[in-house]
């Protein structure tokens, strides 16, 4: 079956991102993929996504729907048929909407567990929380807007960010079958980050020392996306054994 480009509105797109020693960001990716590294270090980080309006780019806007998602996901680059190639790998995906762990895999690409989500927003501050039904991931991260990007190790400023995460567009998730990986890309032509400040975070993929020995995965800056439409492309499946997230 063919899967349809669908159409959305992003209305909160937080993404808290790690800087990570390489070579451990290497054990959690499958074969064809490599971590894309940023000043000797690897990227990786939470995609916290509230999306409304999602519908088939066909379907008229008042149809969409709207949910809360999450992925952790790190950085890559691949060899594709024209050179290399950028996007980000996602050992899991999560999402509060019973849709989306239905279709995800089926009529759209991207394999969802089920979460429970707990959102505080105001205009200067975000607190997501979540805790998957299978009782494996807990997150709770909170960011305040600020007027620049500061103490980040990856990136020199805000606009480096930006073009390092919108060139990053392509995400490539693990499938339960483990023999290929699911993509979509993001597409938009109203691209717009603010910077954050993390006033706190935690997260059990990224606290766990068996994943992440002590030292090898430091918080590093944290960008927040509001309001943007944005369409969601399927991608073909990139053949692979796909690498174990533990």
């Amino acid at each position: 079956m063919k899967q349809p480009r669908l159409s959305s509105v992003v209305e909160r797109r937080l993404l808290v991102n790690y800087r990570v020693d390489p070579e451990v960001a290497s054990r959690l990716l499958p074969g064809p993929l490599r971590p894309q590294l940023v000043r000797g270090y690897a990227v990786a980080g939470i995609c916290l996504l509230r999306l409304g309006s999602v519908r088939p780019t066909w379907a008229p806007k008042e149809f969409g729907l709207r949910s809360e998602n999450a992925a952790h996901r790190i950085a890559v680059e691949w060899d594709g048929p024209e050179g290399v190639e950028t996007g980000v790998y996602i050992p899991r995906r999560d999402t509060a909407s019973r849709l989306n762990v239905w279709a995800g895999g089926r009529i759209f690409p991207g394999e969802h567990g089920r979460a429970d989500f707990e959102v505080h927003e105001t205009p200067g501050q975000v607190r997501v929380a979540l805790e998957t039904r299978d009782g494996d991931t807990r997150v709770d991260v909170t960011v305040e807007l600020s007027d620049e990007l500061r103490g980040s190790e990856l990136f020199a400023d805000l606009a480096e960010a930006s073009r390092f995460f919108r060139n990053g567009a392509k995400g490539f998730s693990a499938t339960s079958s483990g023999r290929h990986l699911d993509g979509m890309e993001l597409r938009t032509d109203a691209w717009h980050v603010e910077a954050g400040r993390v006033r706190s975070a935690t997260s059990s993929f990224f606290d766990d020392p068996d994943r992440f020995p002590p030292g090898s995965a430091t918080l590093d800056c944290a960008l927040v996306m509001r309001d943007v439409p944005a369409s969601w492309w399927p991608l073909l499946a990139m053949a692979g054994a796909c690498a174990s997230a533990a």
